[in-house]
């Protein structure tokens, strides 16, 4: 499995909300701060995308692809001199006035979906993306057409199954615009994402992810790469932000989470699986990098799969 697709199905993506709505010209919408990452696309028209703490609004055309990952509050709108309207109070307009023509002048009509991530730690993928991702060339746009007039087809002509069709589709989305944002050397120029663009750092990052448990050193790595230890190093920590070493670390940590949480193997095992020698010197690595101990892990998790009903005592 490829380091993006081992990233994504770490995190585990769950879609909270999957389908299509309206921006009609004379309403501008405001969607408040988010946790999780949006991925949407203009099925027909046009409108206005403006992100907080971004400078500049970006115009969306029929086909165009945007993700937003750092879940900034935005707008979408047809006419930048409007004023926003709460994007719950657009609904309940817009379903007021469905049939009447005005709501189509000027419209431009959006689908997609919104994922949270739960597993942990999922700055790795979403801090490694600028606030907006646009997806607009026409090359770009032919390669997410498919998933599109899916998405079109779902929504004009629902049928048994259609919501999980659709969030199916809305995944395909973000996939298929994550791979295109890689494929951007040109935008994509720092980060763990940009990273698996470098012929280099892919390598030495596909590396670890094969084999987590293997005794990678630096000197390893760079040799895998086929680069010098000062000179691979440098780079690494240029394109992804942290040392070999330390998303070695991060990564195992990451894996170890999810077994501990899925599996039945013990702690010696699952340490011994990923290159520790010791238990010991696995709870250290675990508690630096996820800011408690396996075991509090492992409580704090099922505690919250299962909280106690009220009343119940906690007899451990």
């Amino acid at each position: 499995m490829d380091p993006l697709s081992e990233v994504l199905a770490l995190l585990k993506p769950q879609s909270l909300i999957s389908g299509g709505f309206m921006v009609p010209g004379d309403m501008a919408i405001y969607f408040p701060k988010h946790q999780g990452i949006k991925c949407y696309a203009v099925l027909a028209g046009q409108c206005w995308l403006v992100v907080e703490g971004v400078p500049e609004p970006v115009l969306l055309q029929p086909g165009d692809c945007f993700i937003l990952p750092r879940g900034f509050p935005f707008r979408l709108a047809s006419d930048l001199s409007l004023e926003p309207v709460l994007y719950t109070d657009a609904i309940a307009r817009l379903s007021m006035r469905s049939e009447a023509p005005e709501v189509t002048a000027g419209a431009g009509h959006i689908a997609g979906g919104f994922f949270r991530f739960t597993g942990r730690h999922a700055e790795m993928l979403l801090h490694s993306l600028p606030p907006v991702v646009h997806i607009r060339s026409e090359a770009d746009k032919a390669a997410i057409r498919w998933s599109l007039e899916r998405m079109r087809e779902e929504l004009r002509n629902p049928q048994p199954g259609g919501s999980l069709i659709a969030q199916q589709l809305a995944y395909m989305m973000l996939i298929q615009a994550l791979r295109l944002h890689l494929a951007d050397t040109v935008n994509a120029k720092r980060g763990w994402l940009a990273a698996l663009s470098d012929k280099h750092m892919s390598v030495a990052i596909a590396s670890m992810h094969n084999d987590p448990g293997y005794p990678w050193t630096l000197q390893s790595l760079a040799e895998r790469v086929g680069m010098s230890r000062s000179v691979f190093a440098l780079r690494f920590r240029e394109s992804v932000g942290t040392t070999p070493m330390e998303y070695l670390t991060r990564w195992r940590m990451l894996l170890a989470a999810d077994r501990m949480k899925d599996s039945s193997d013990g702690l010696s095992a699952i340490a011994q699986s990923l290159g520790y020698e010791s238990e010991s010197a696995f709870g250290k690595a675990f508690r630096r990098v996820m800011g408690c101990s396996p075991r509090q892990y492992t409580r704090n998790y099922h505690a919250l799969r299962h909280p106690l009903k009220p009343g119940a005592e906690d007899h451990e």
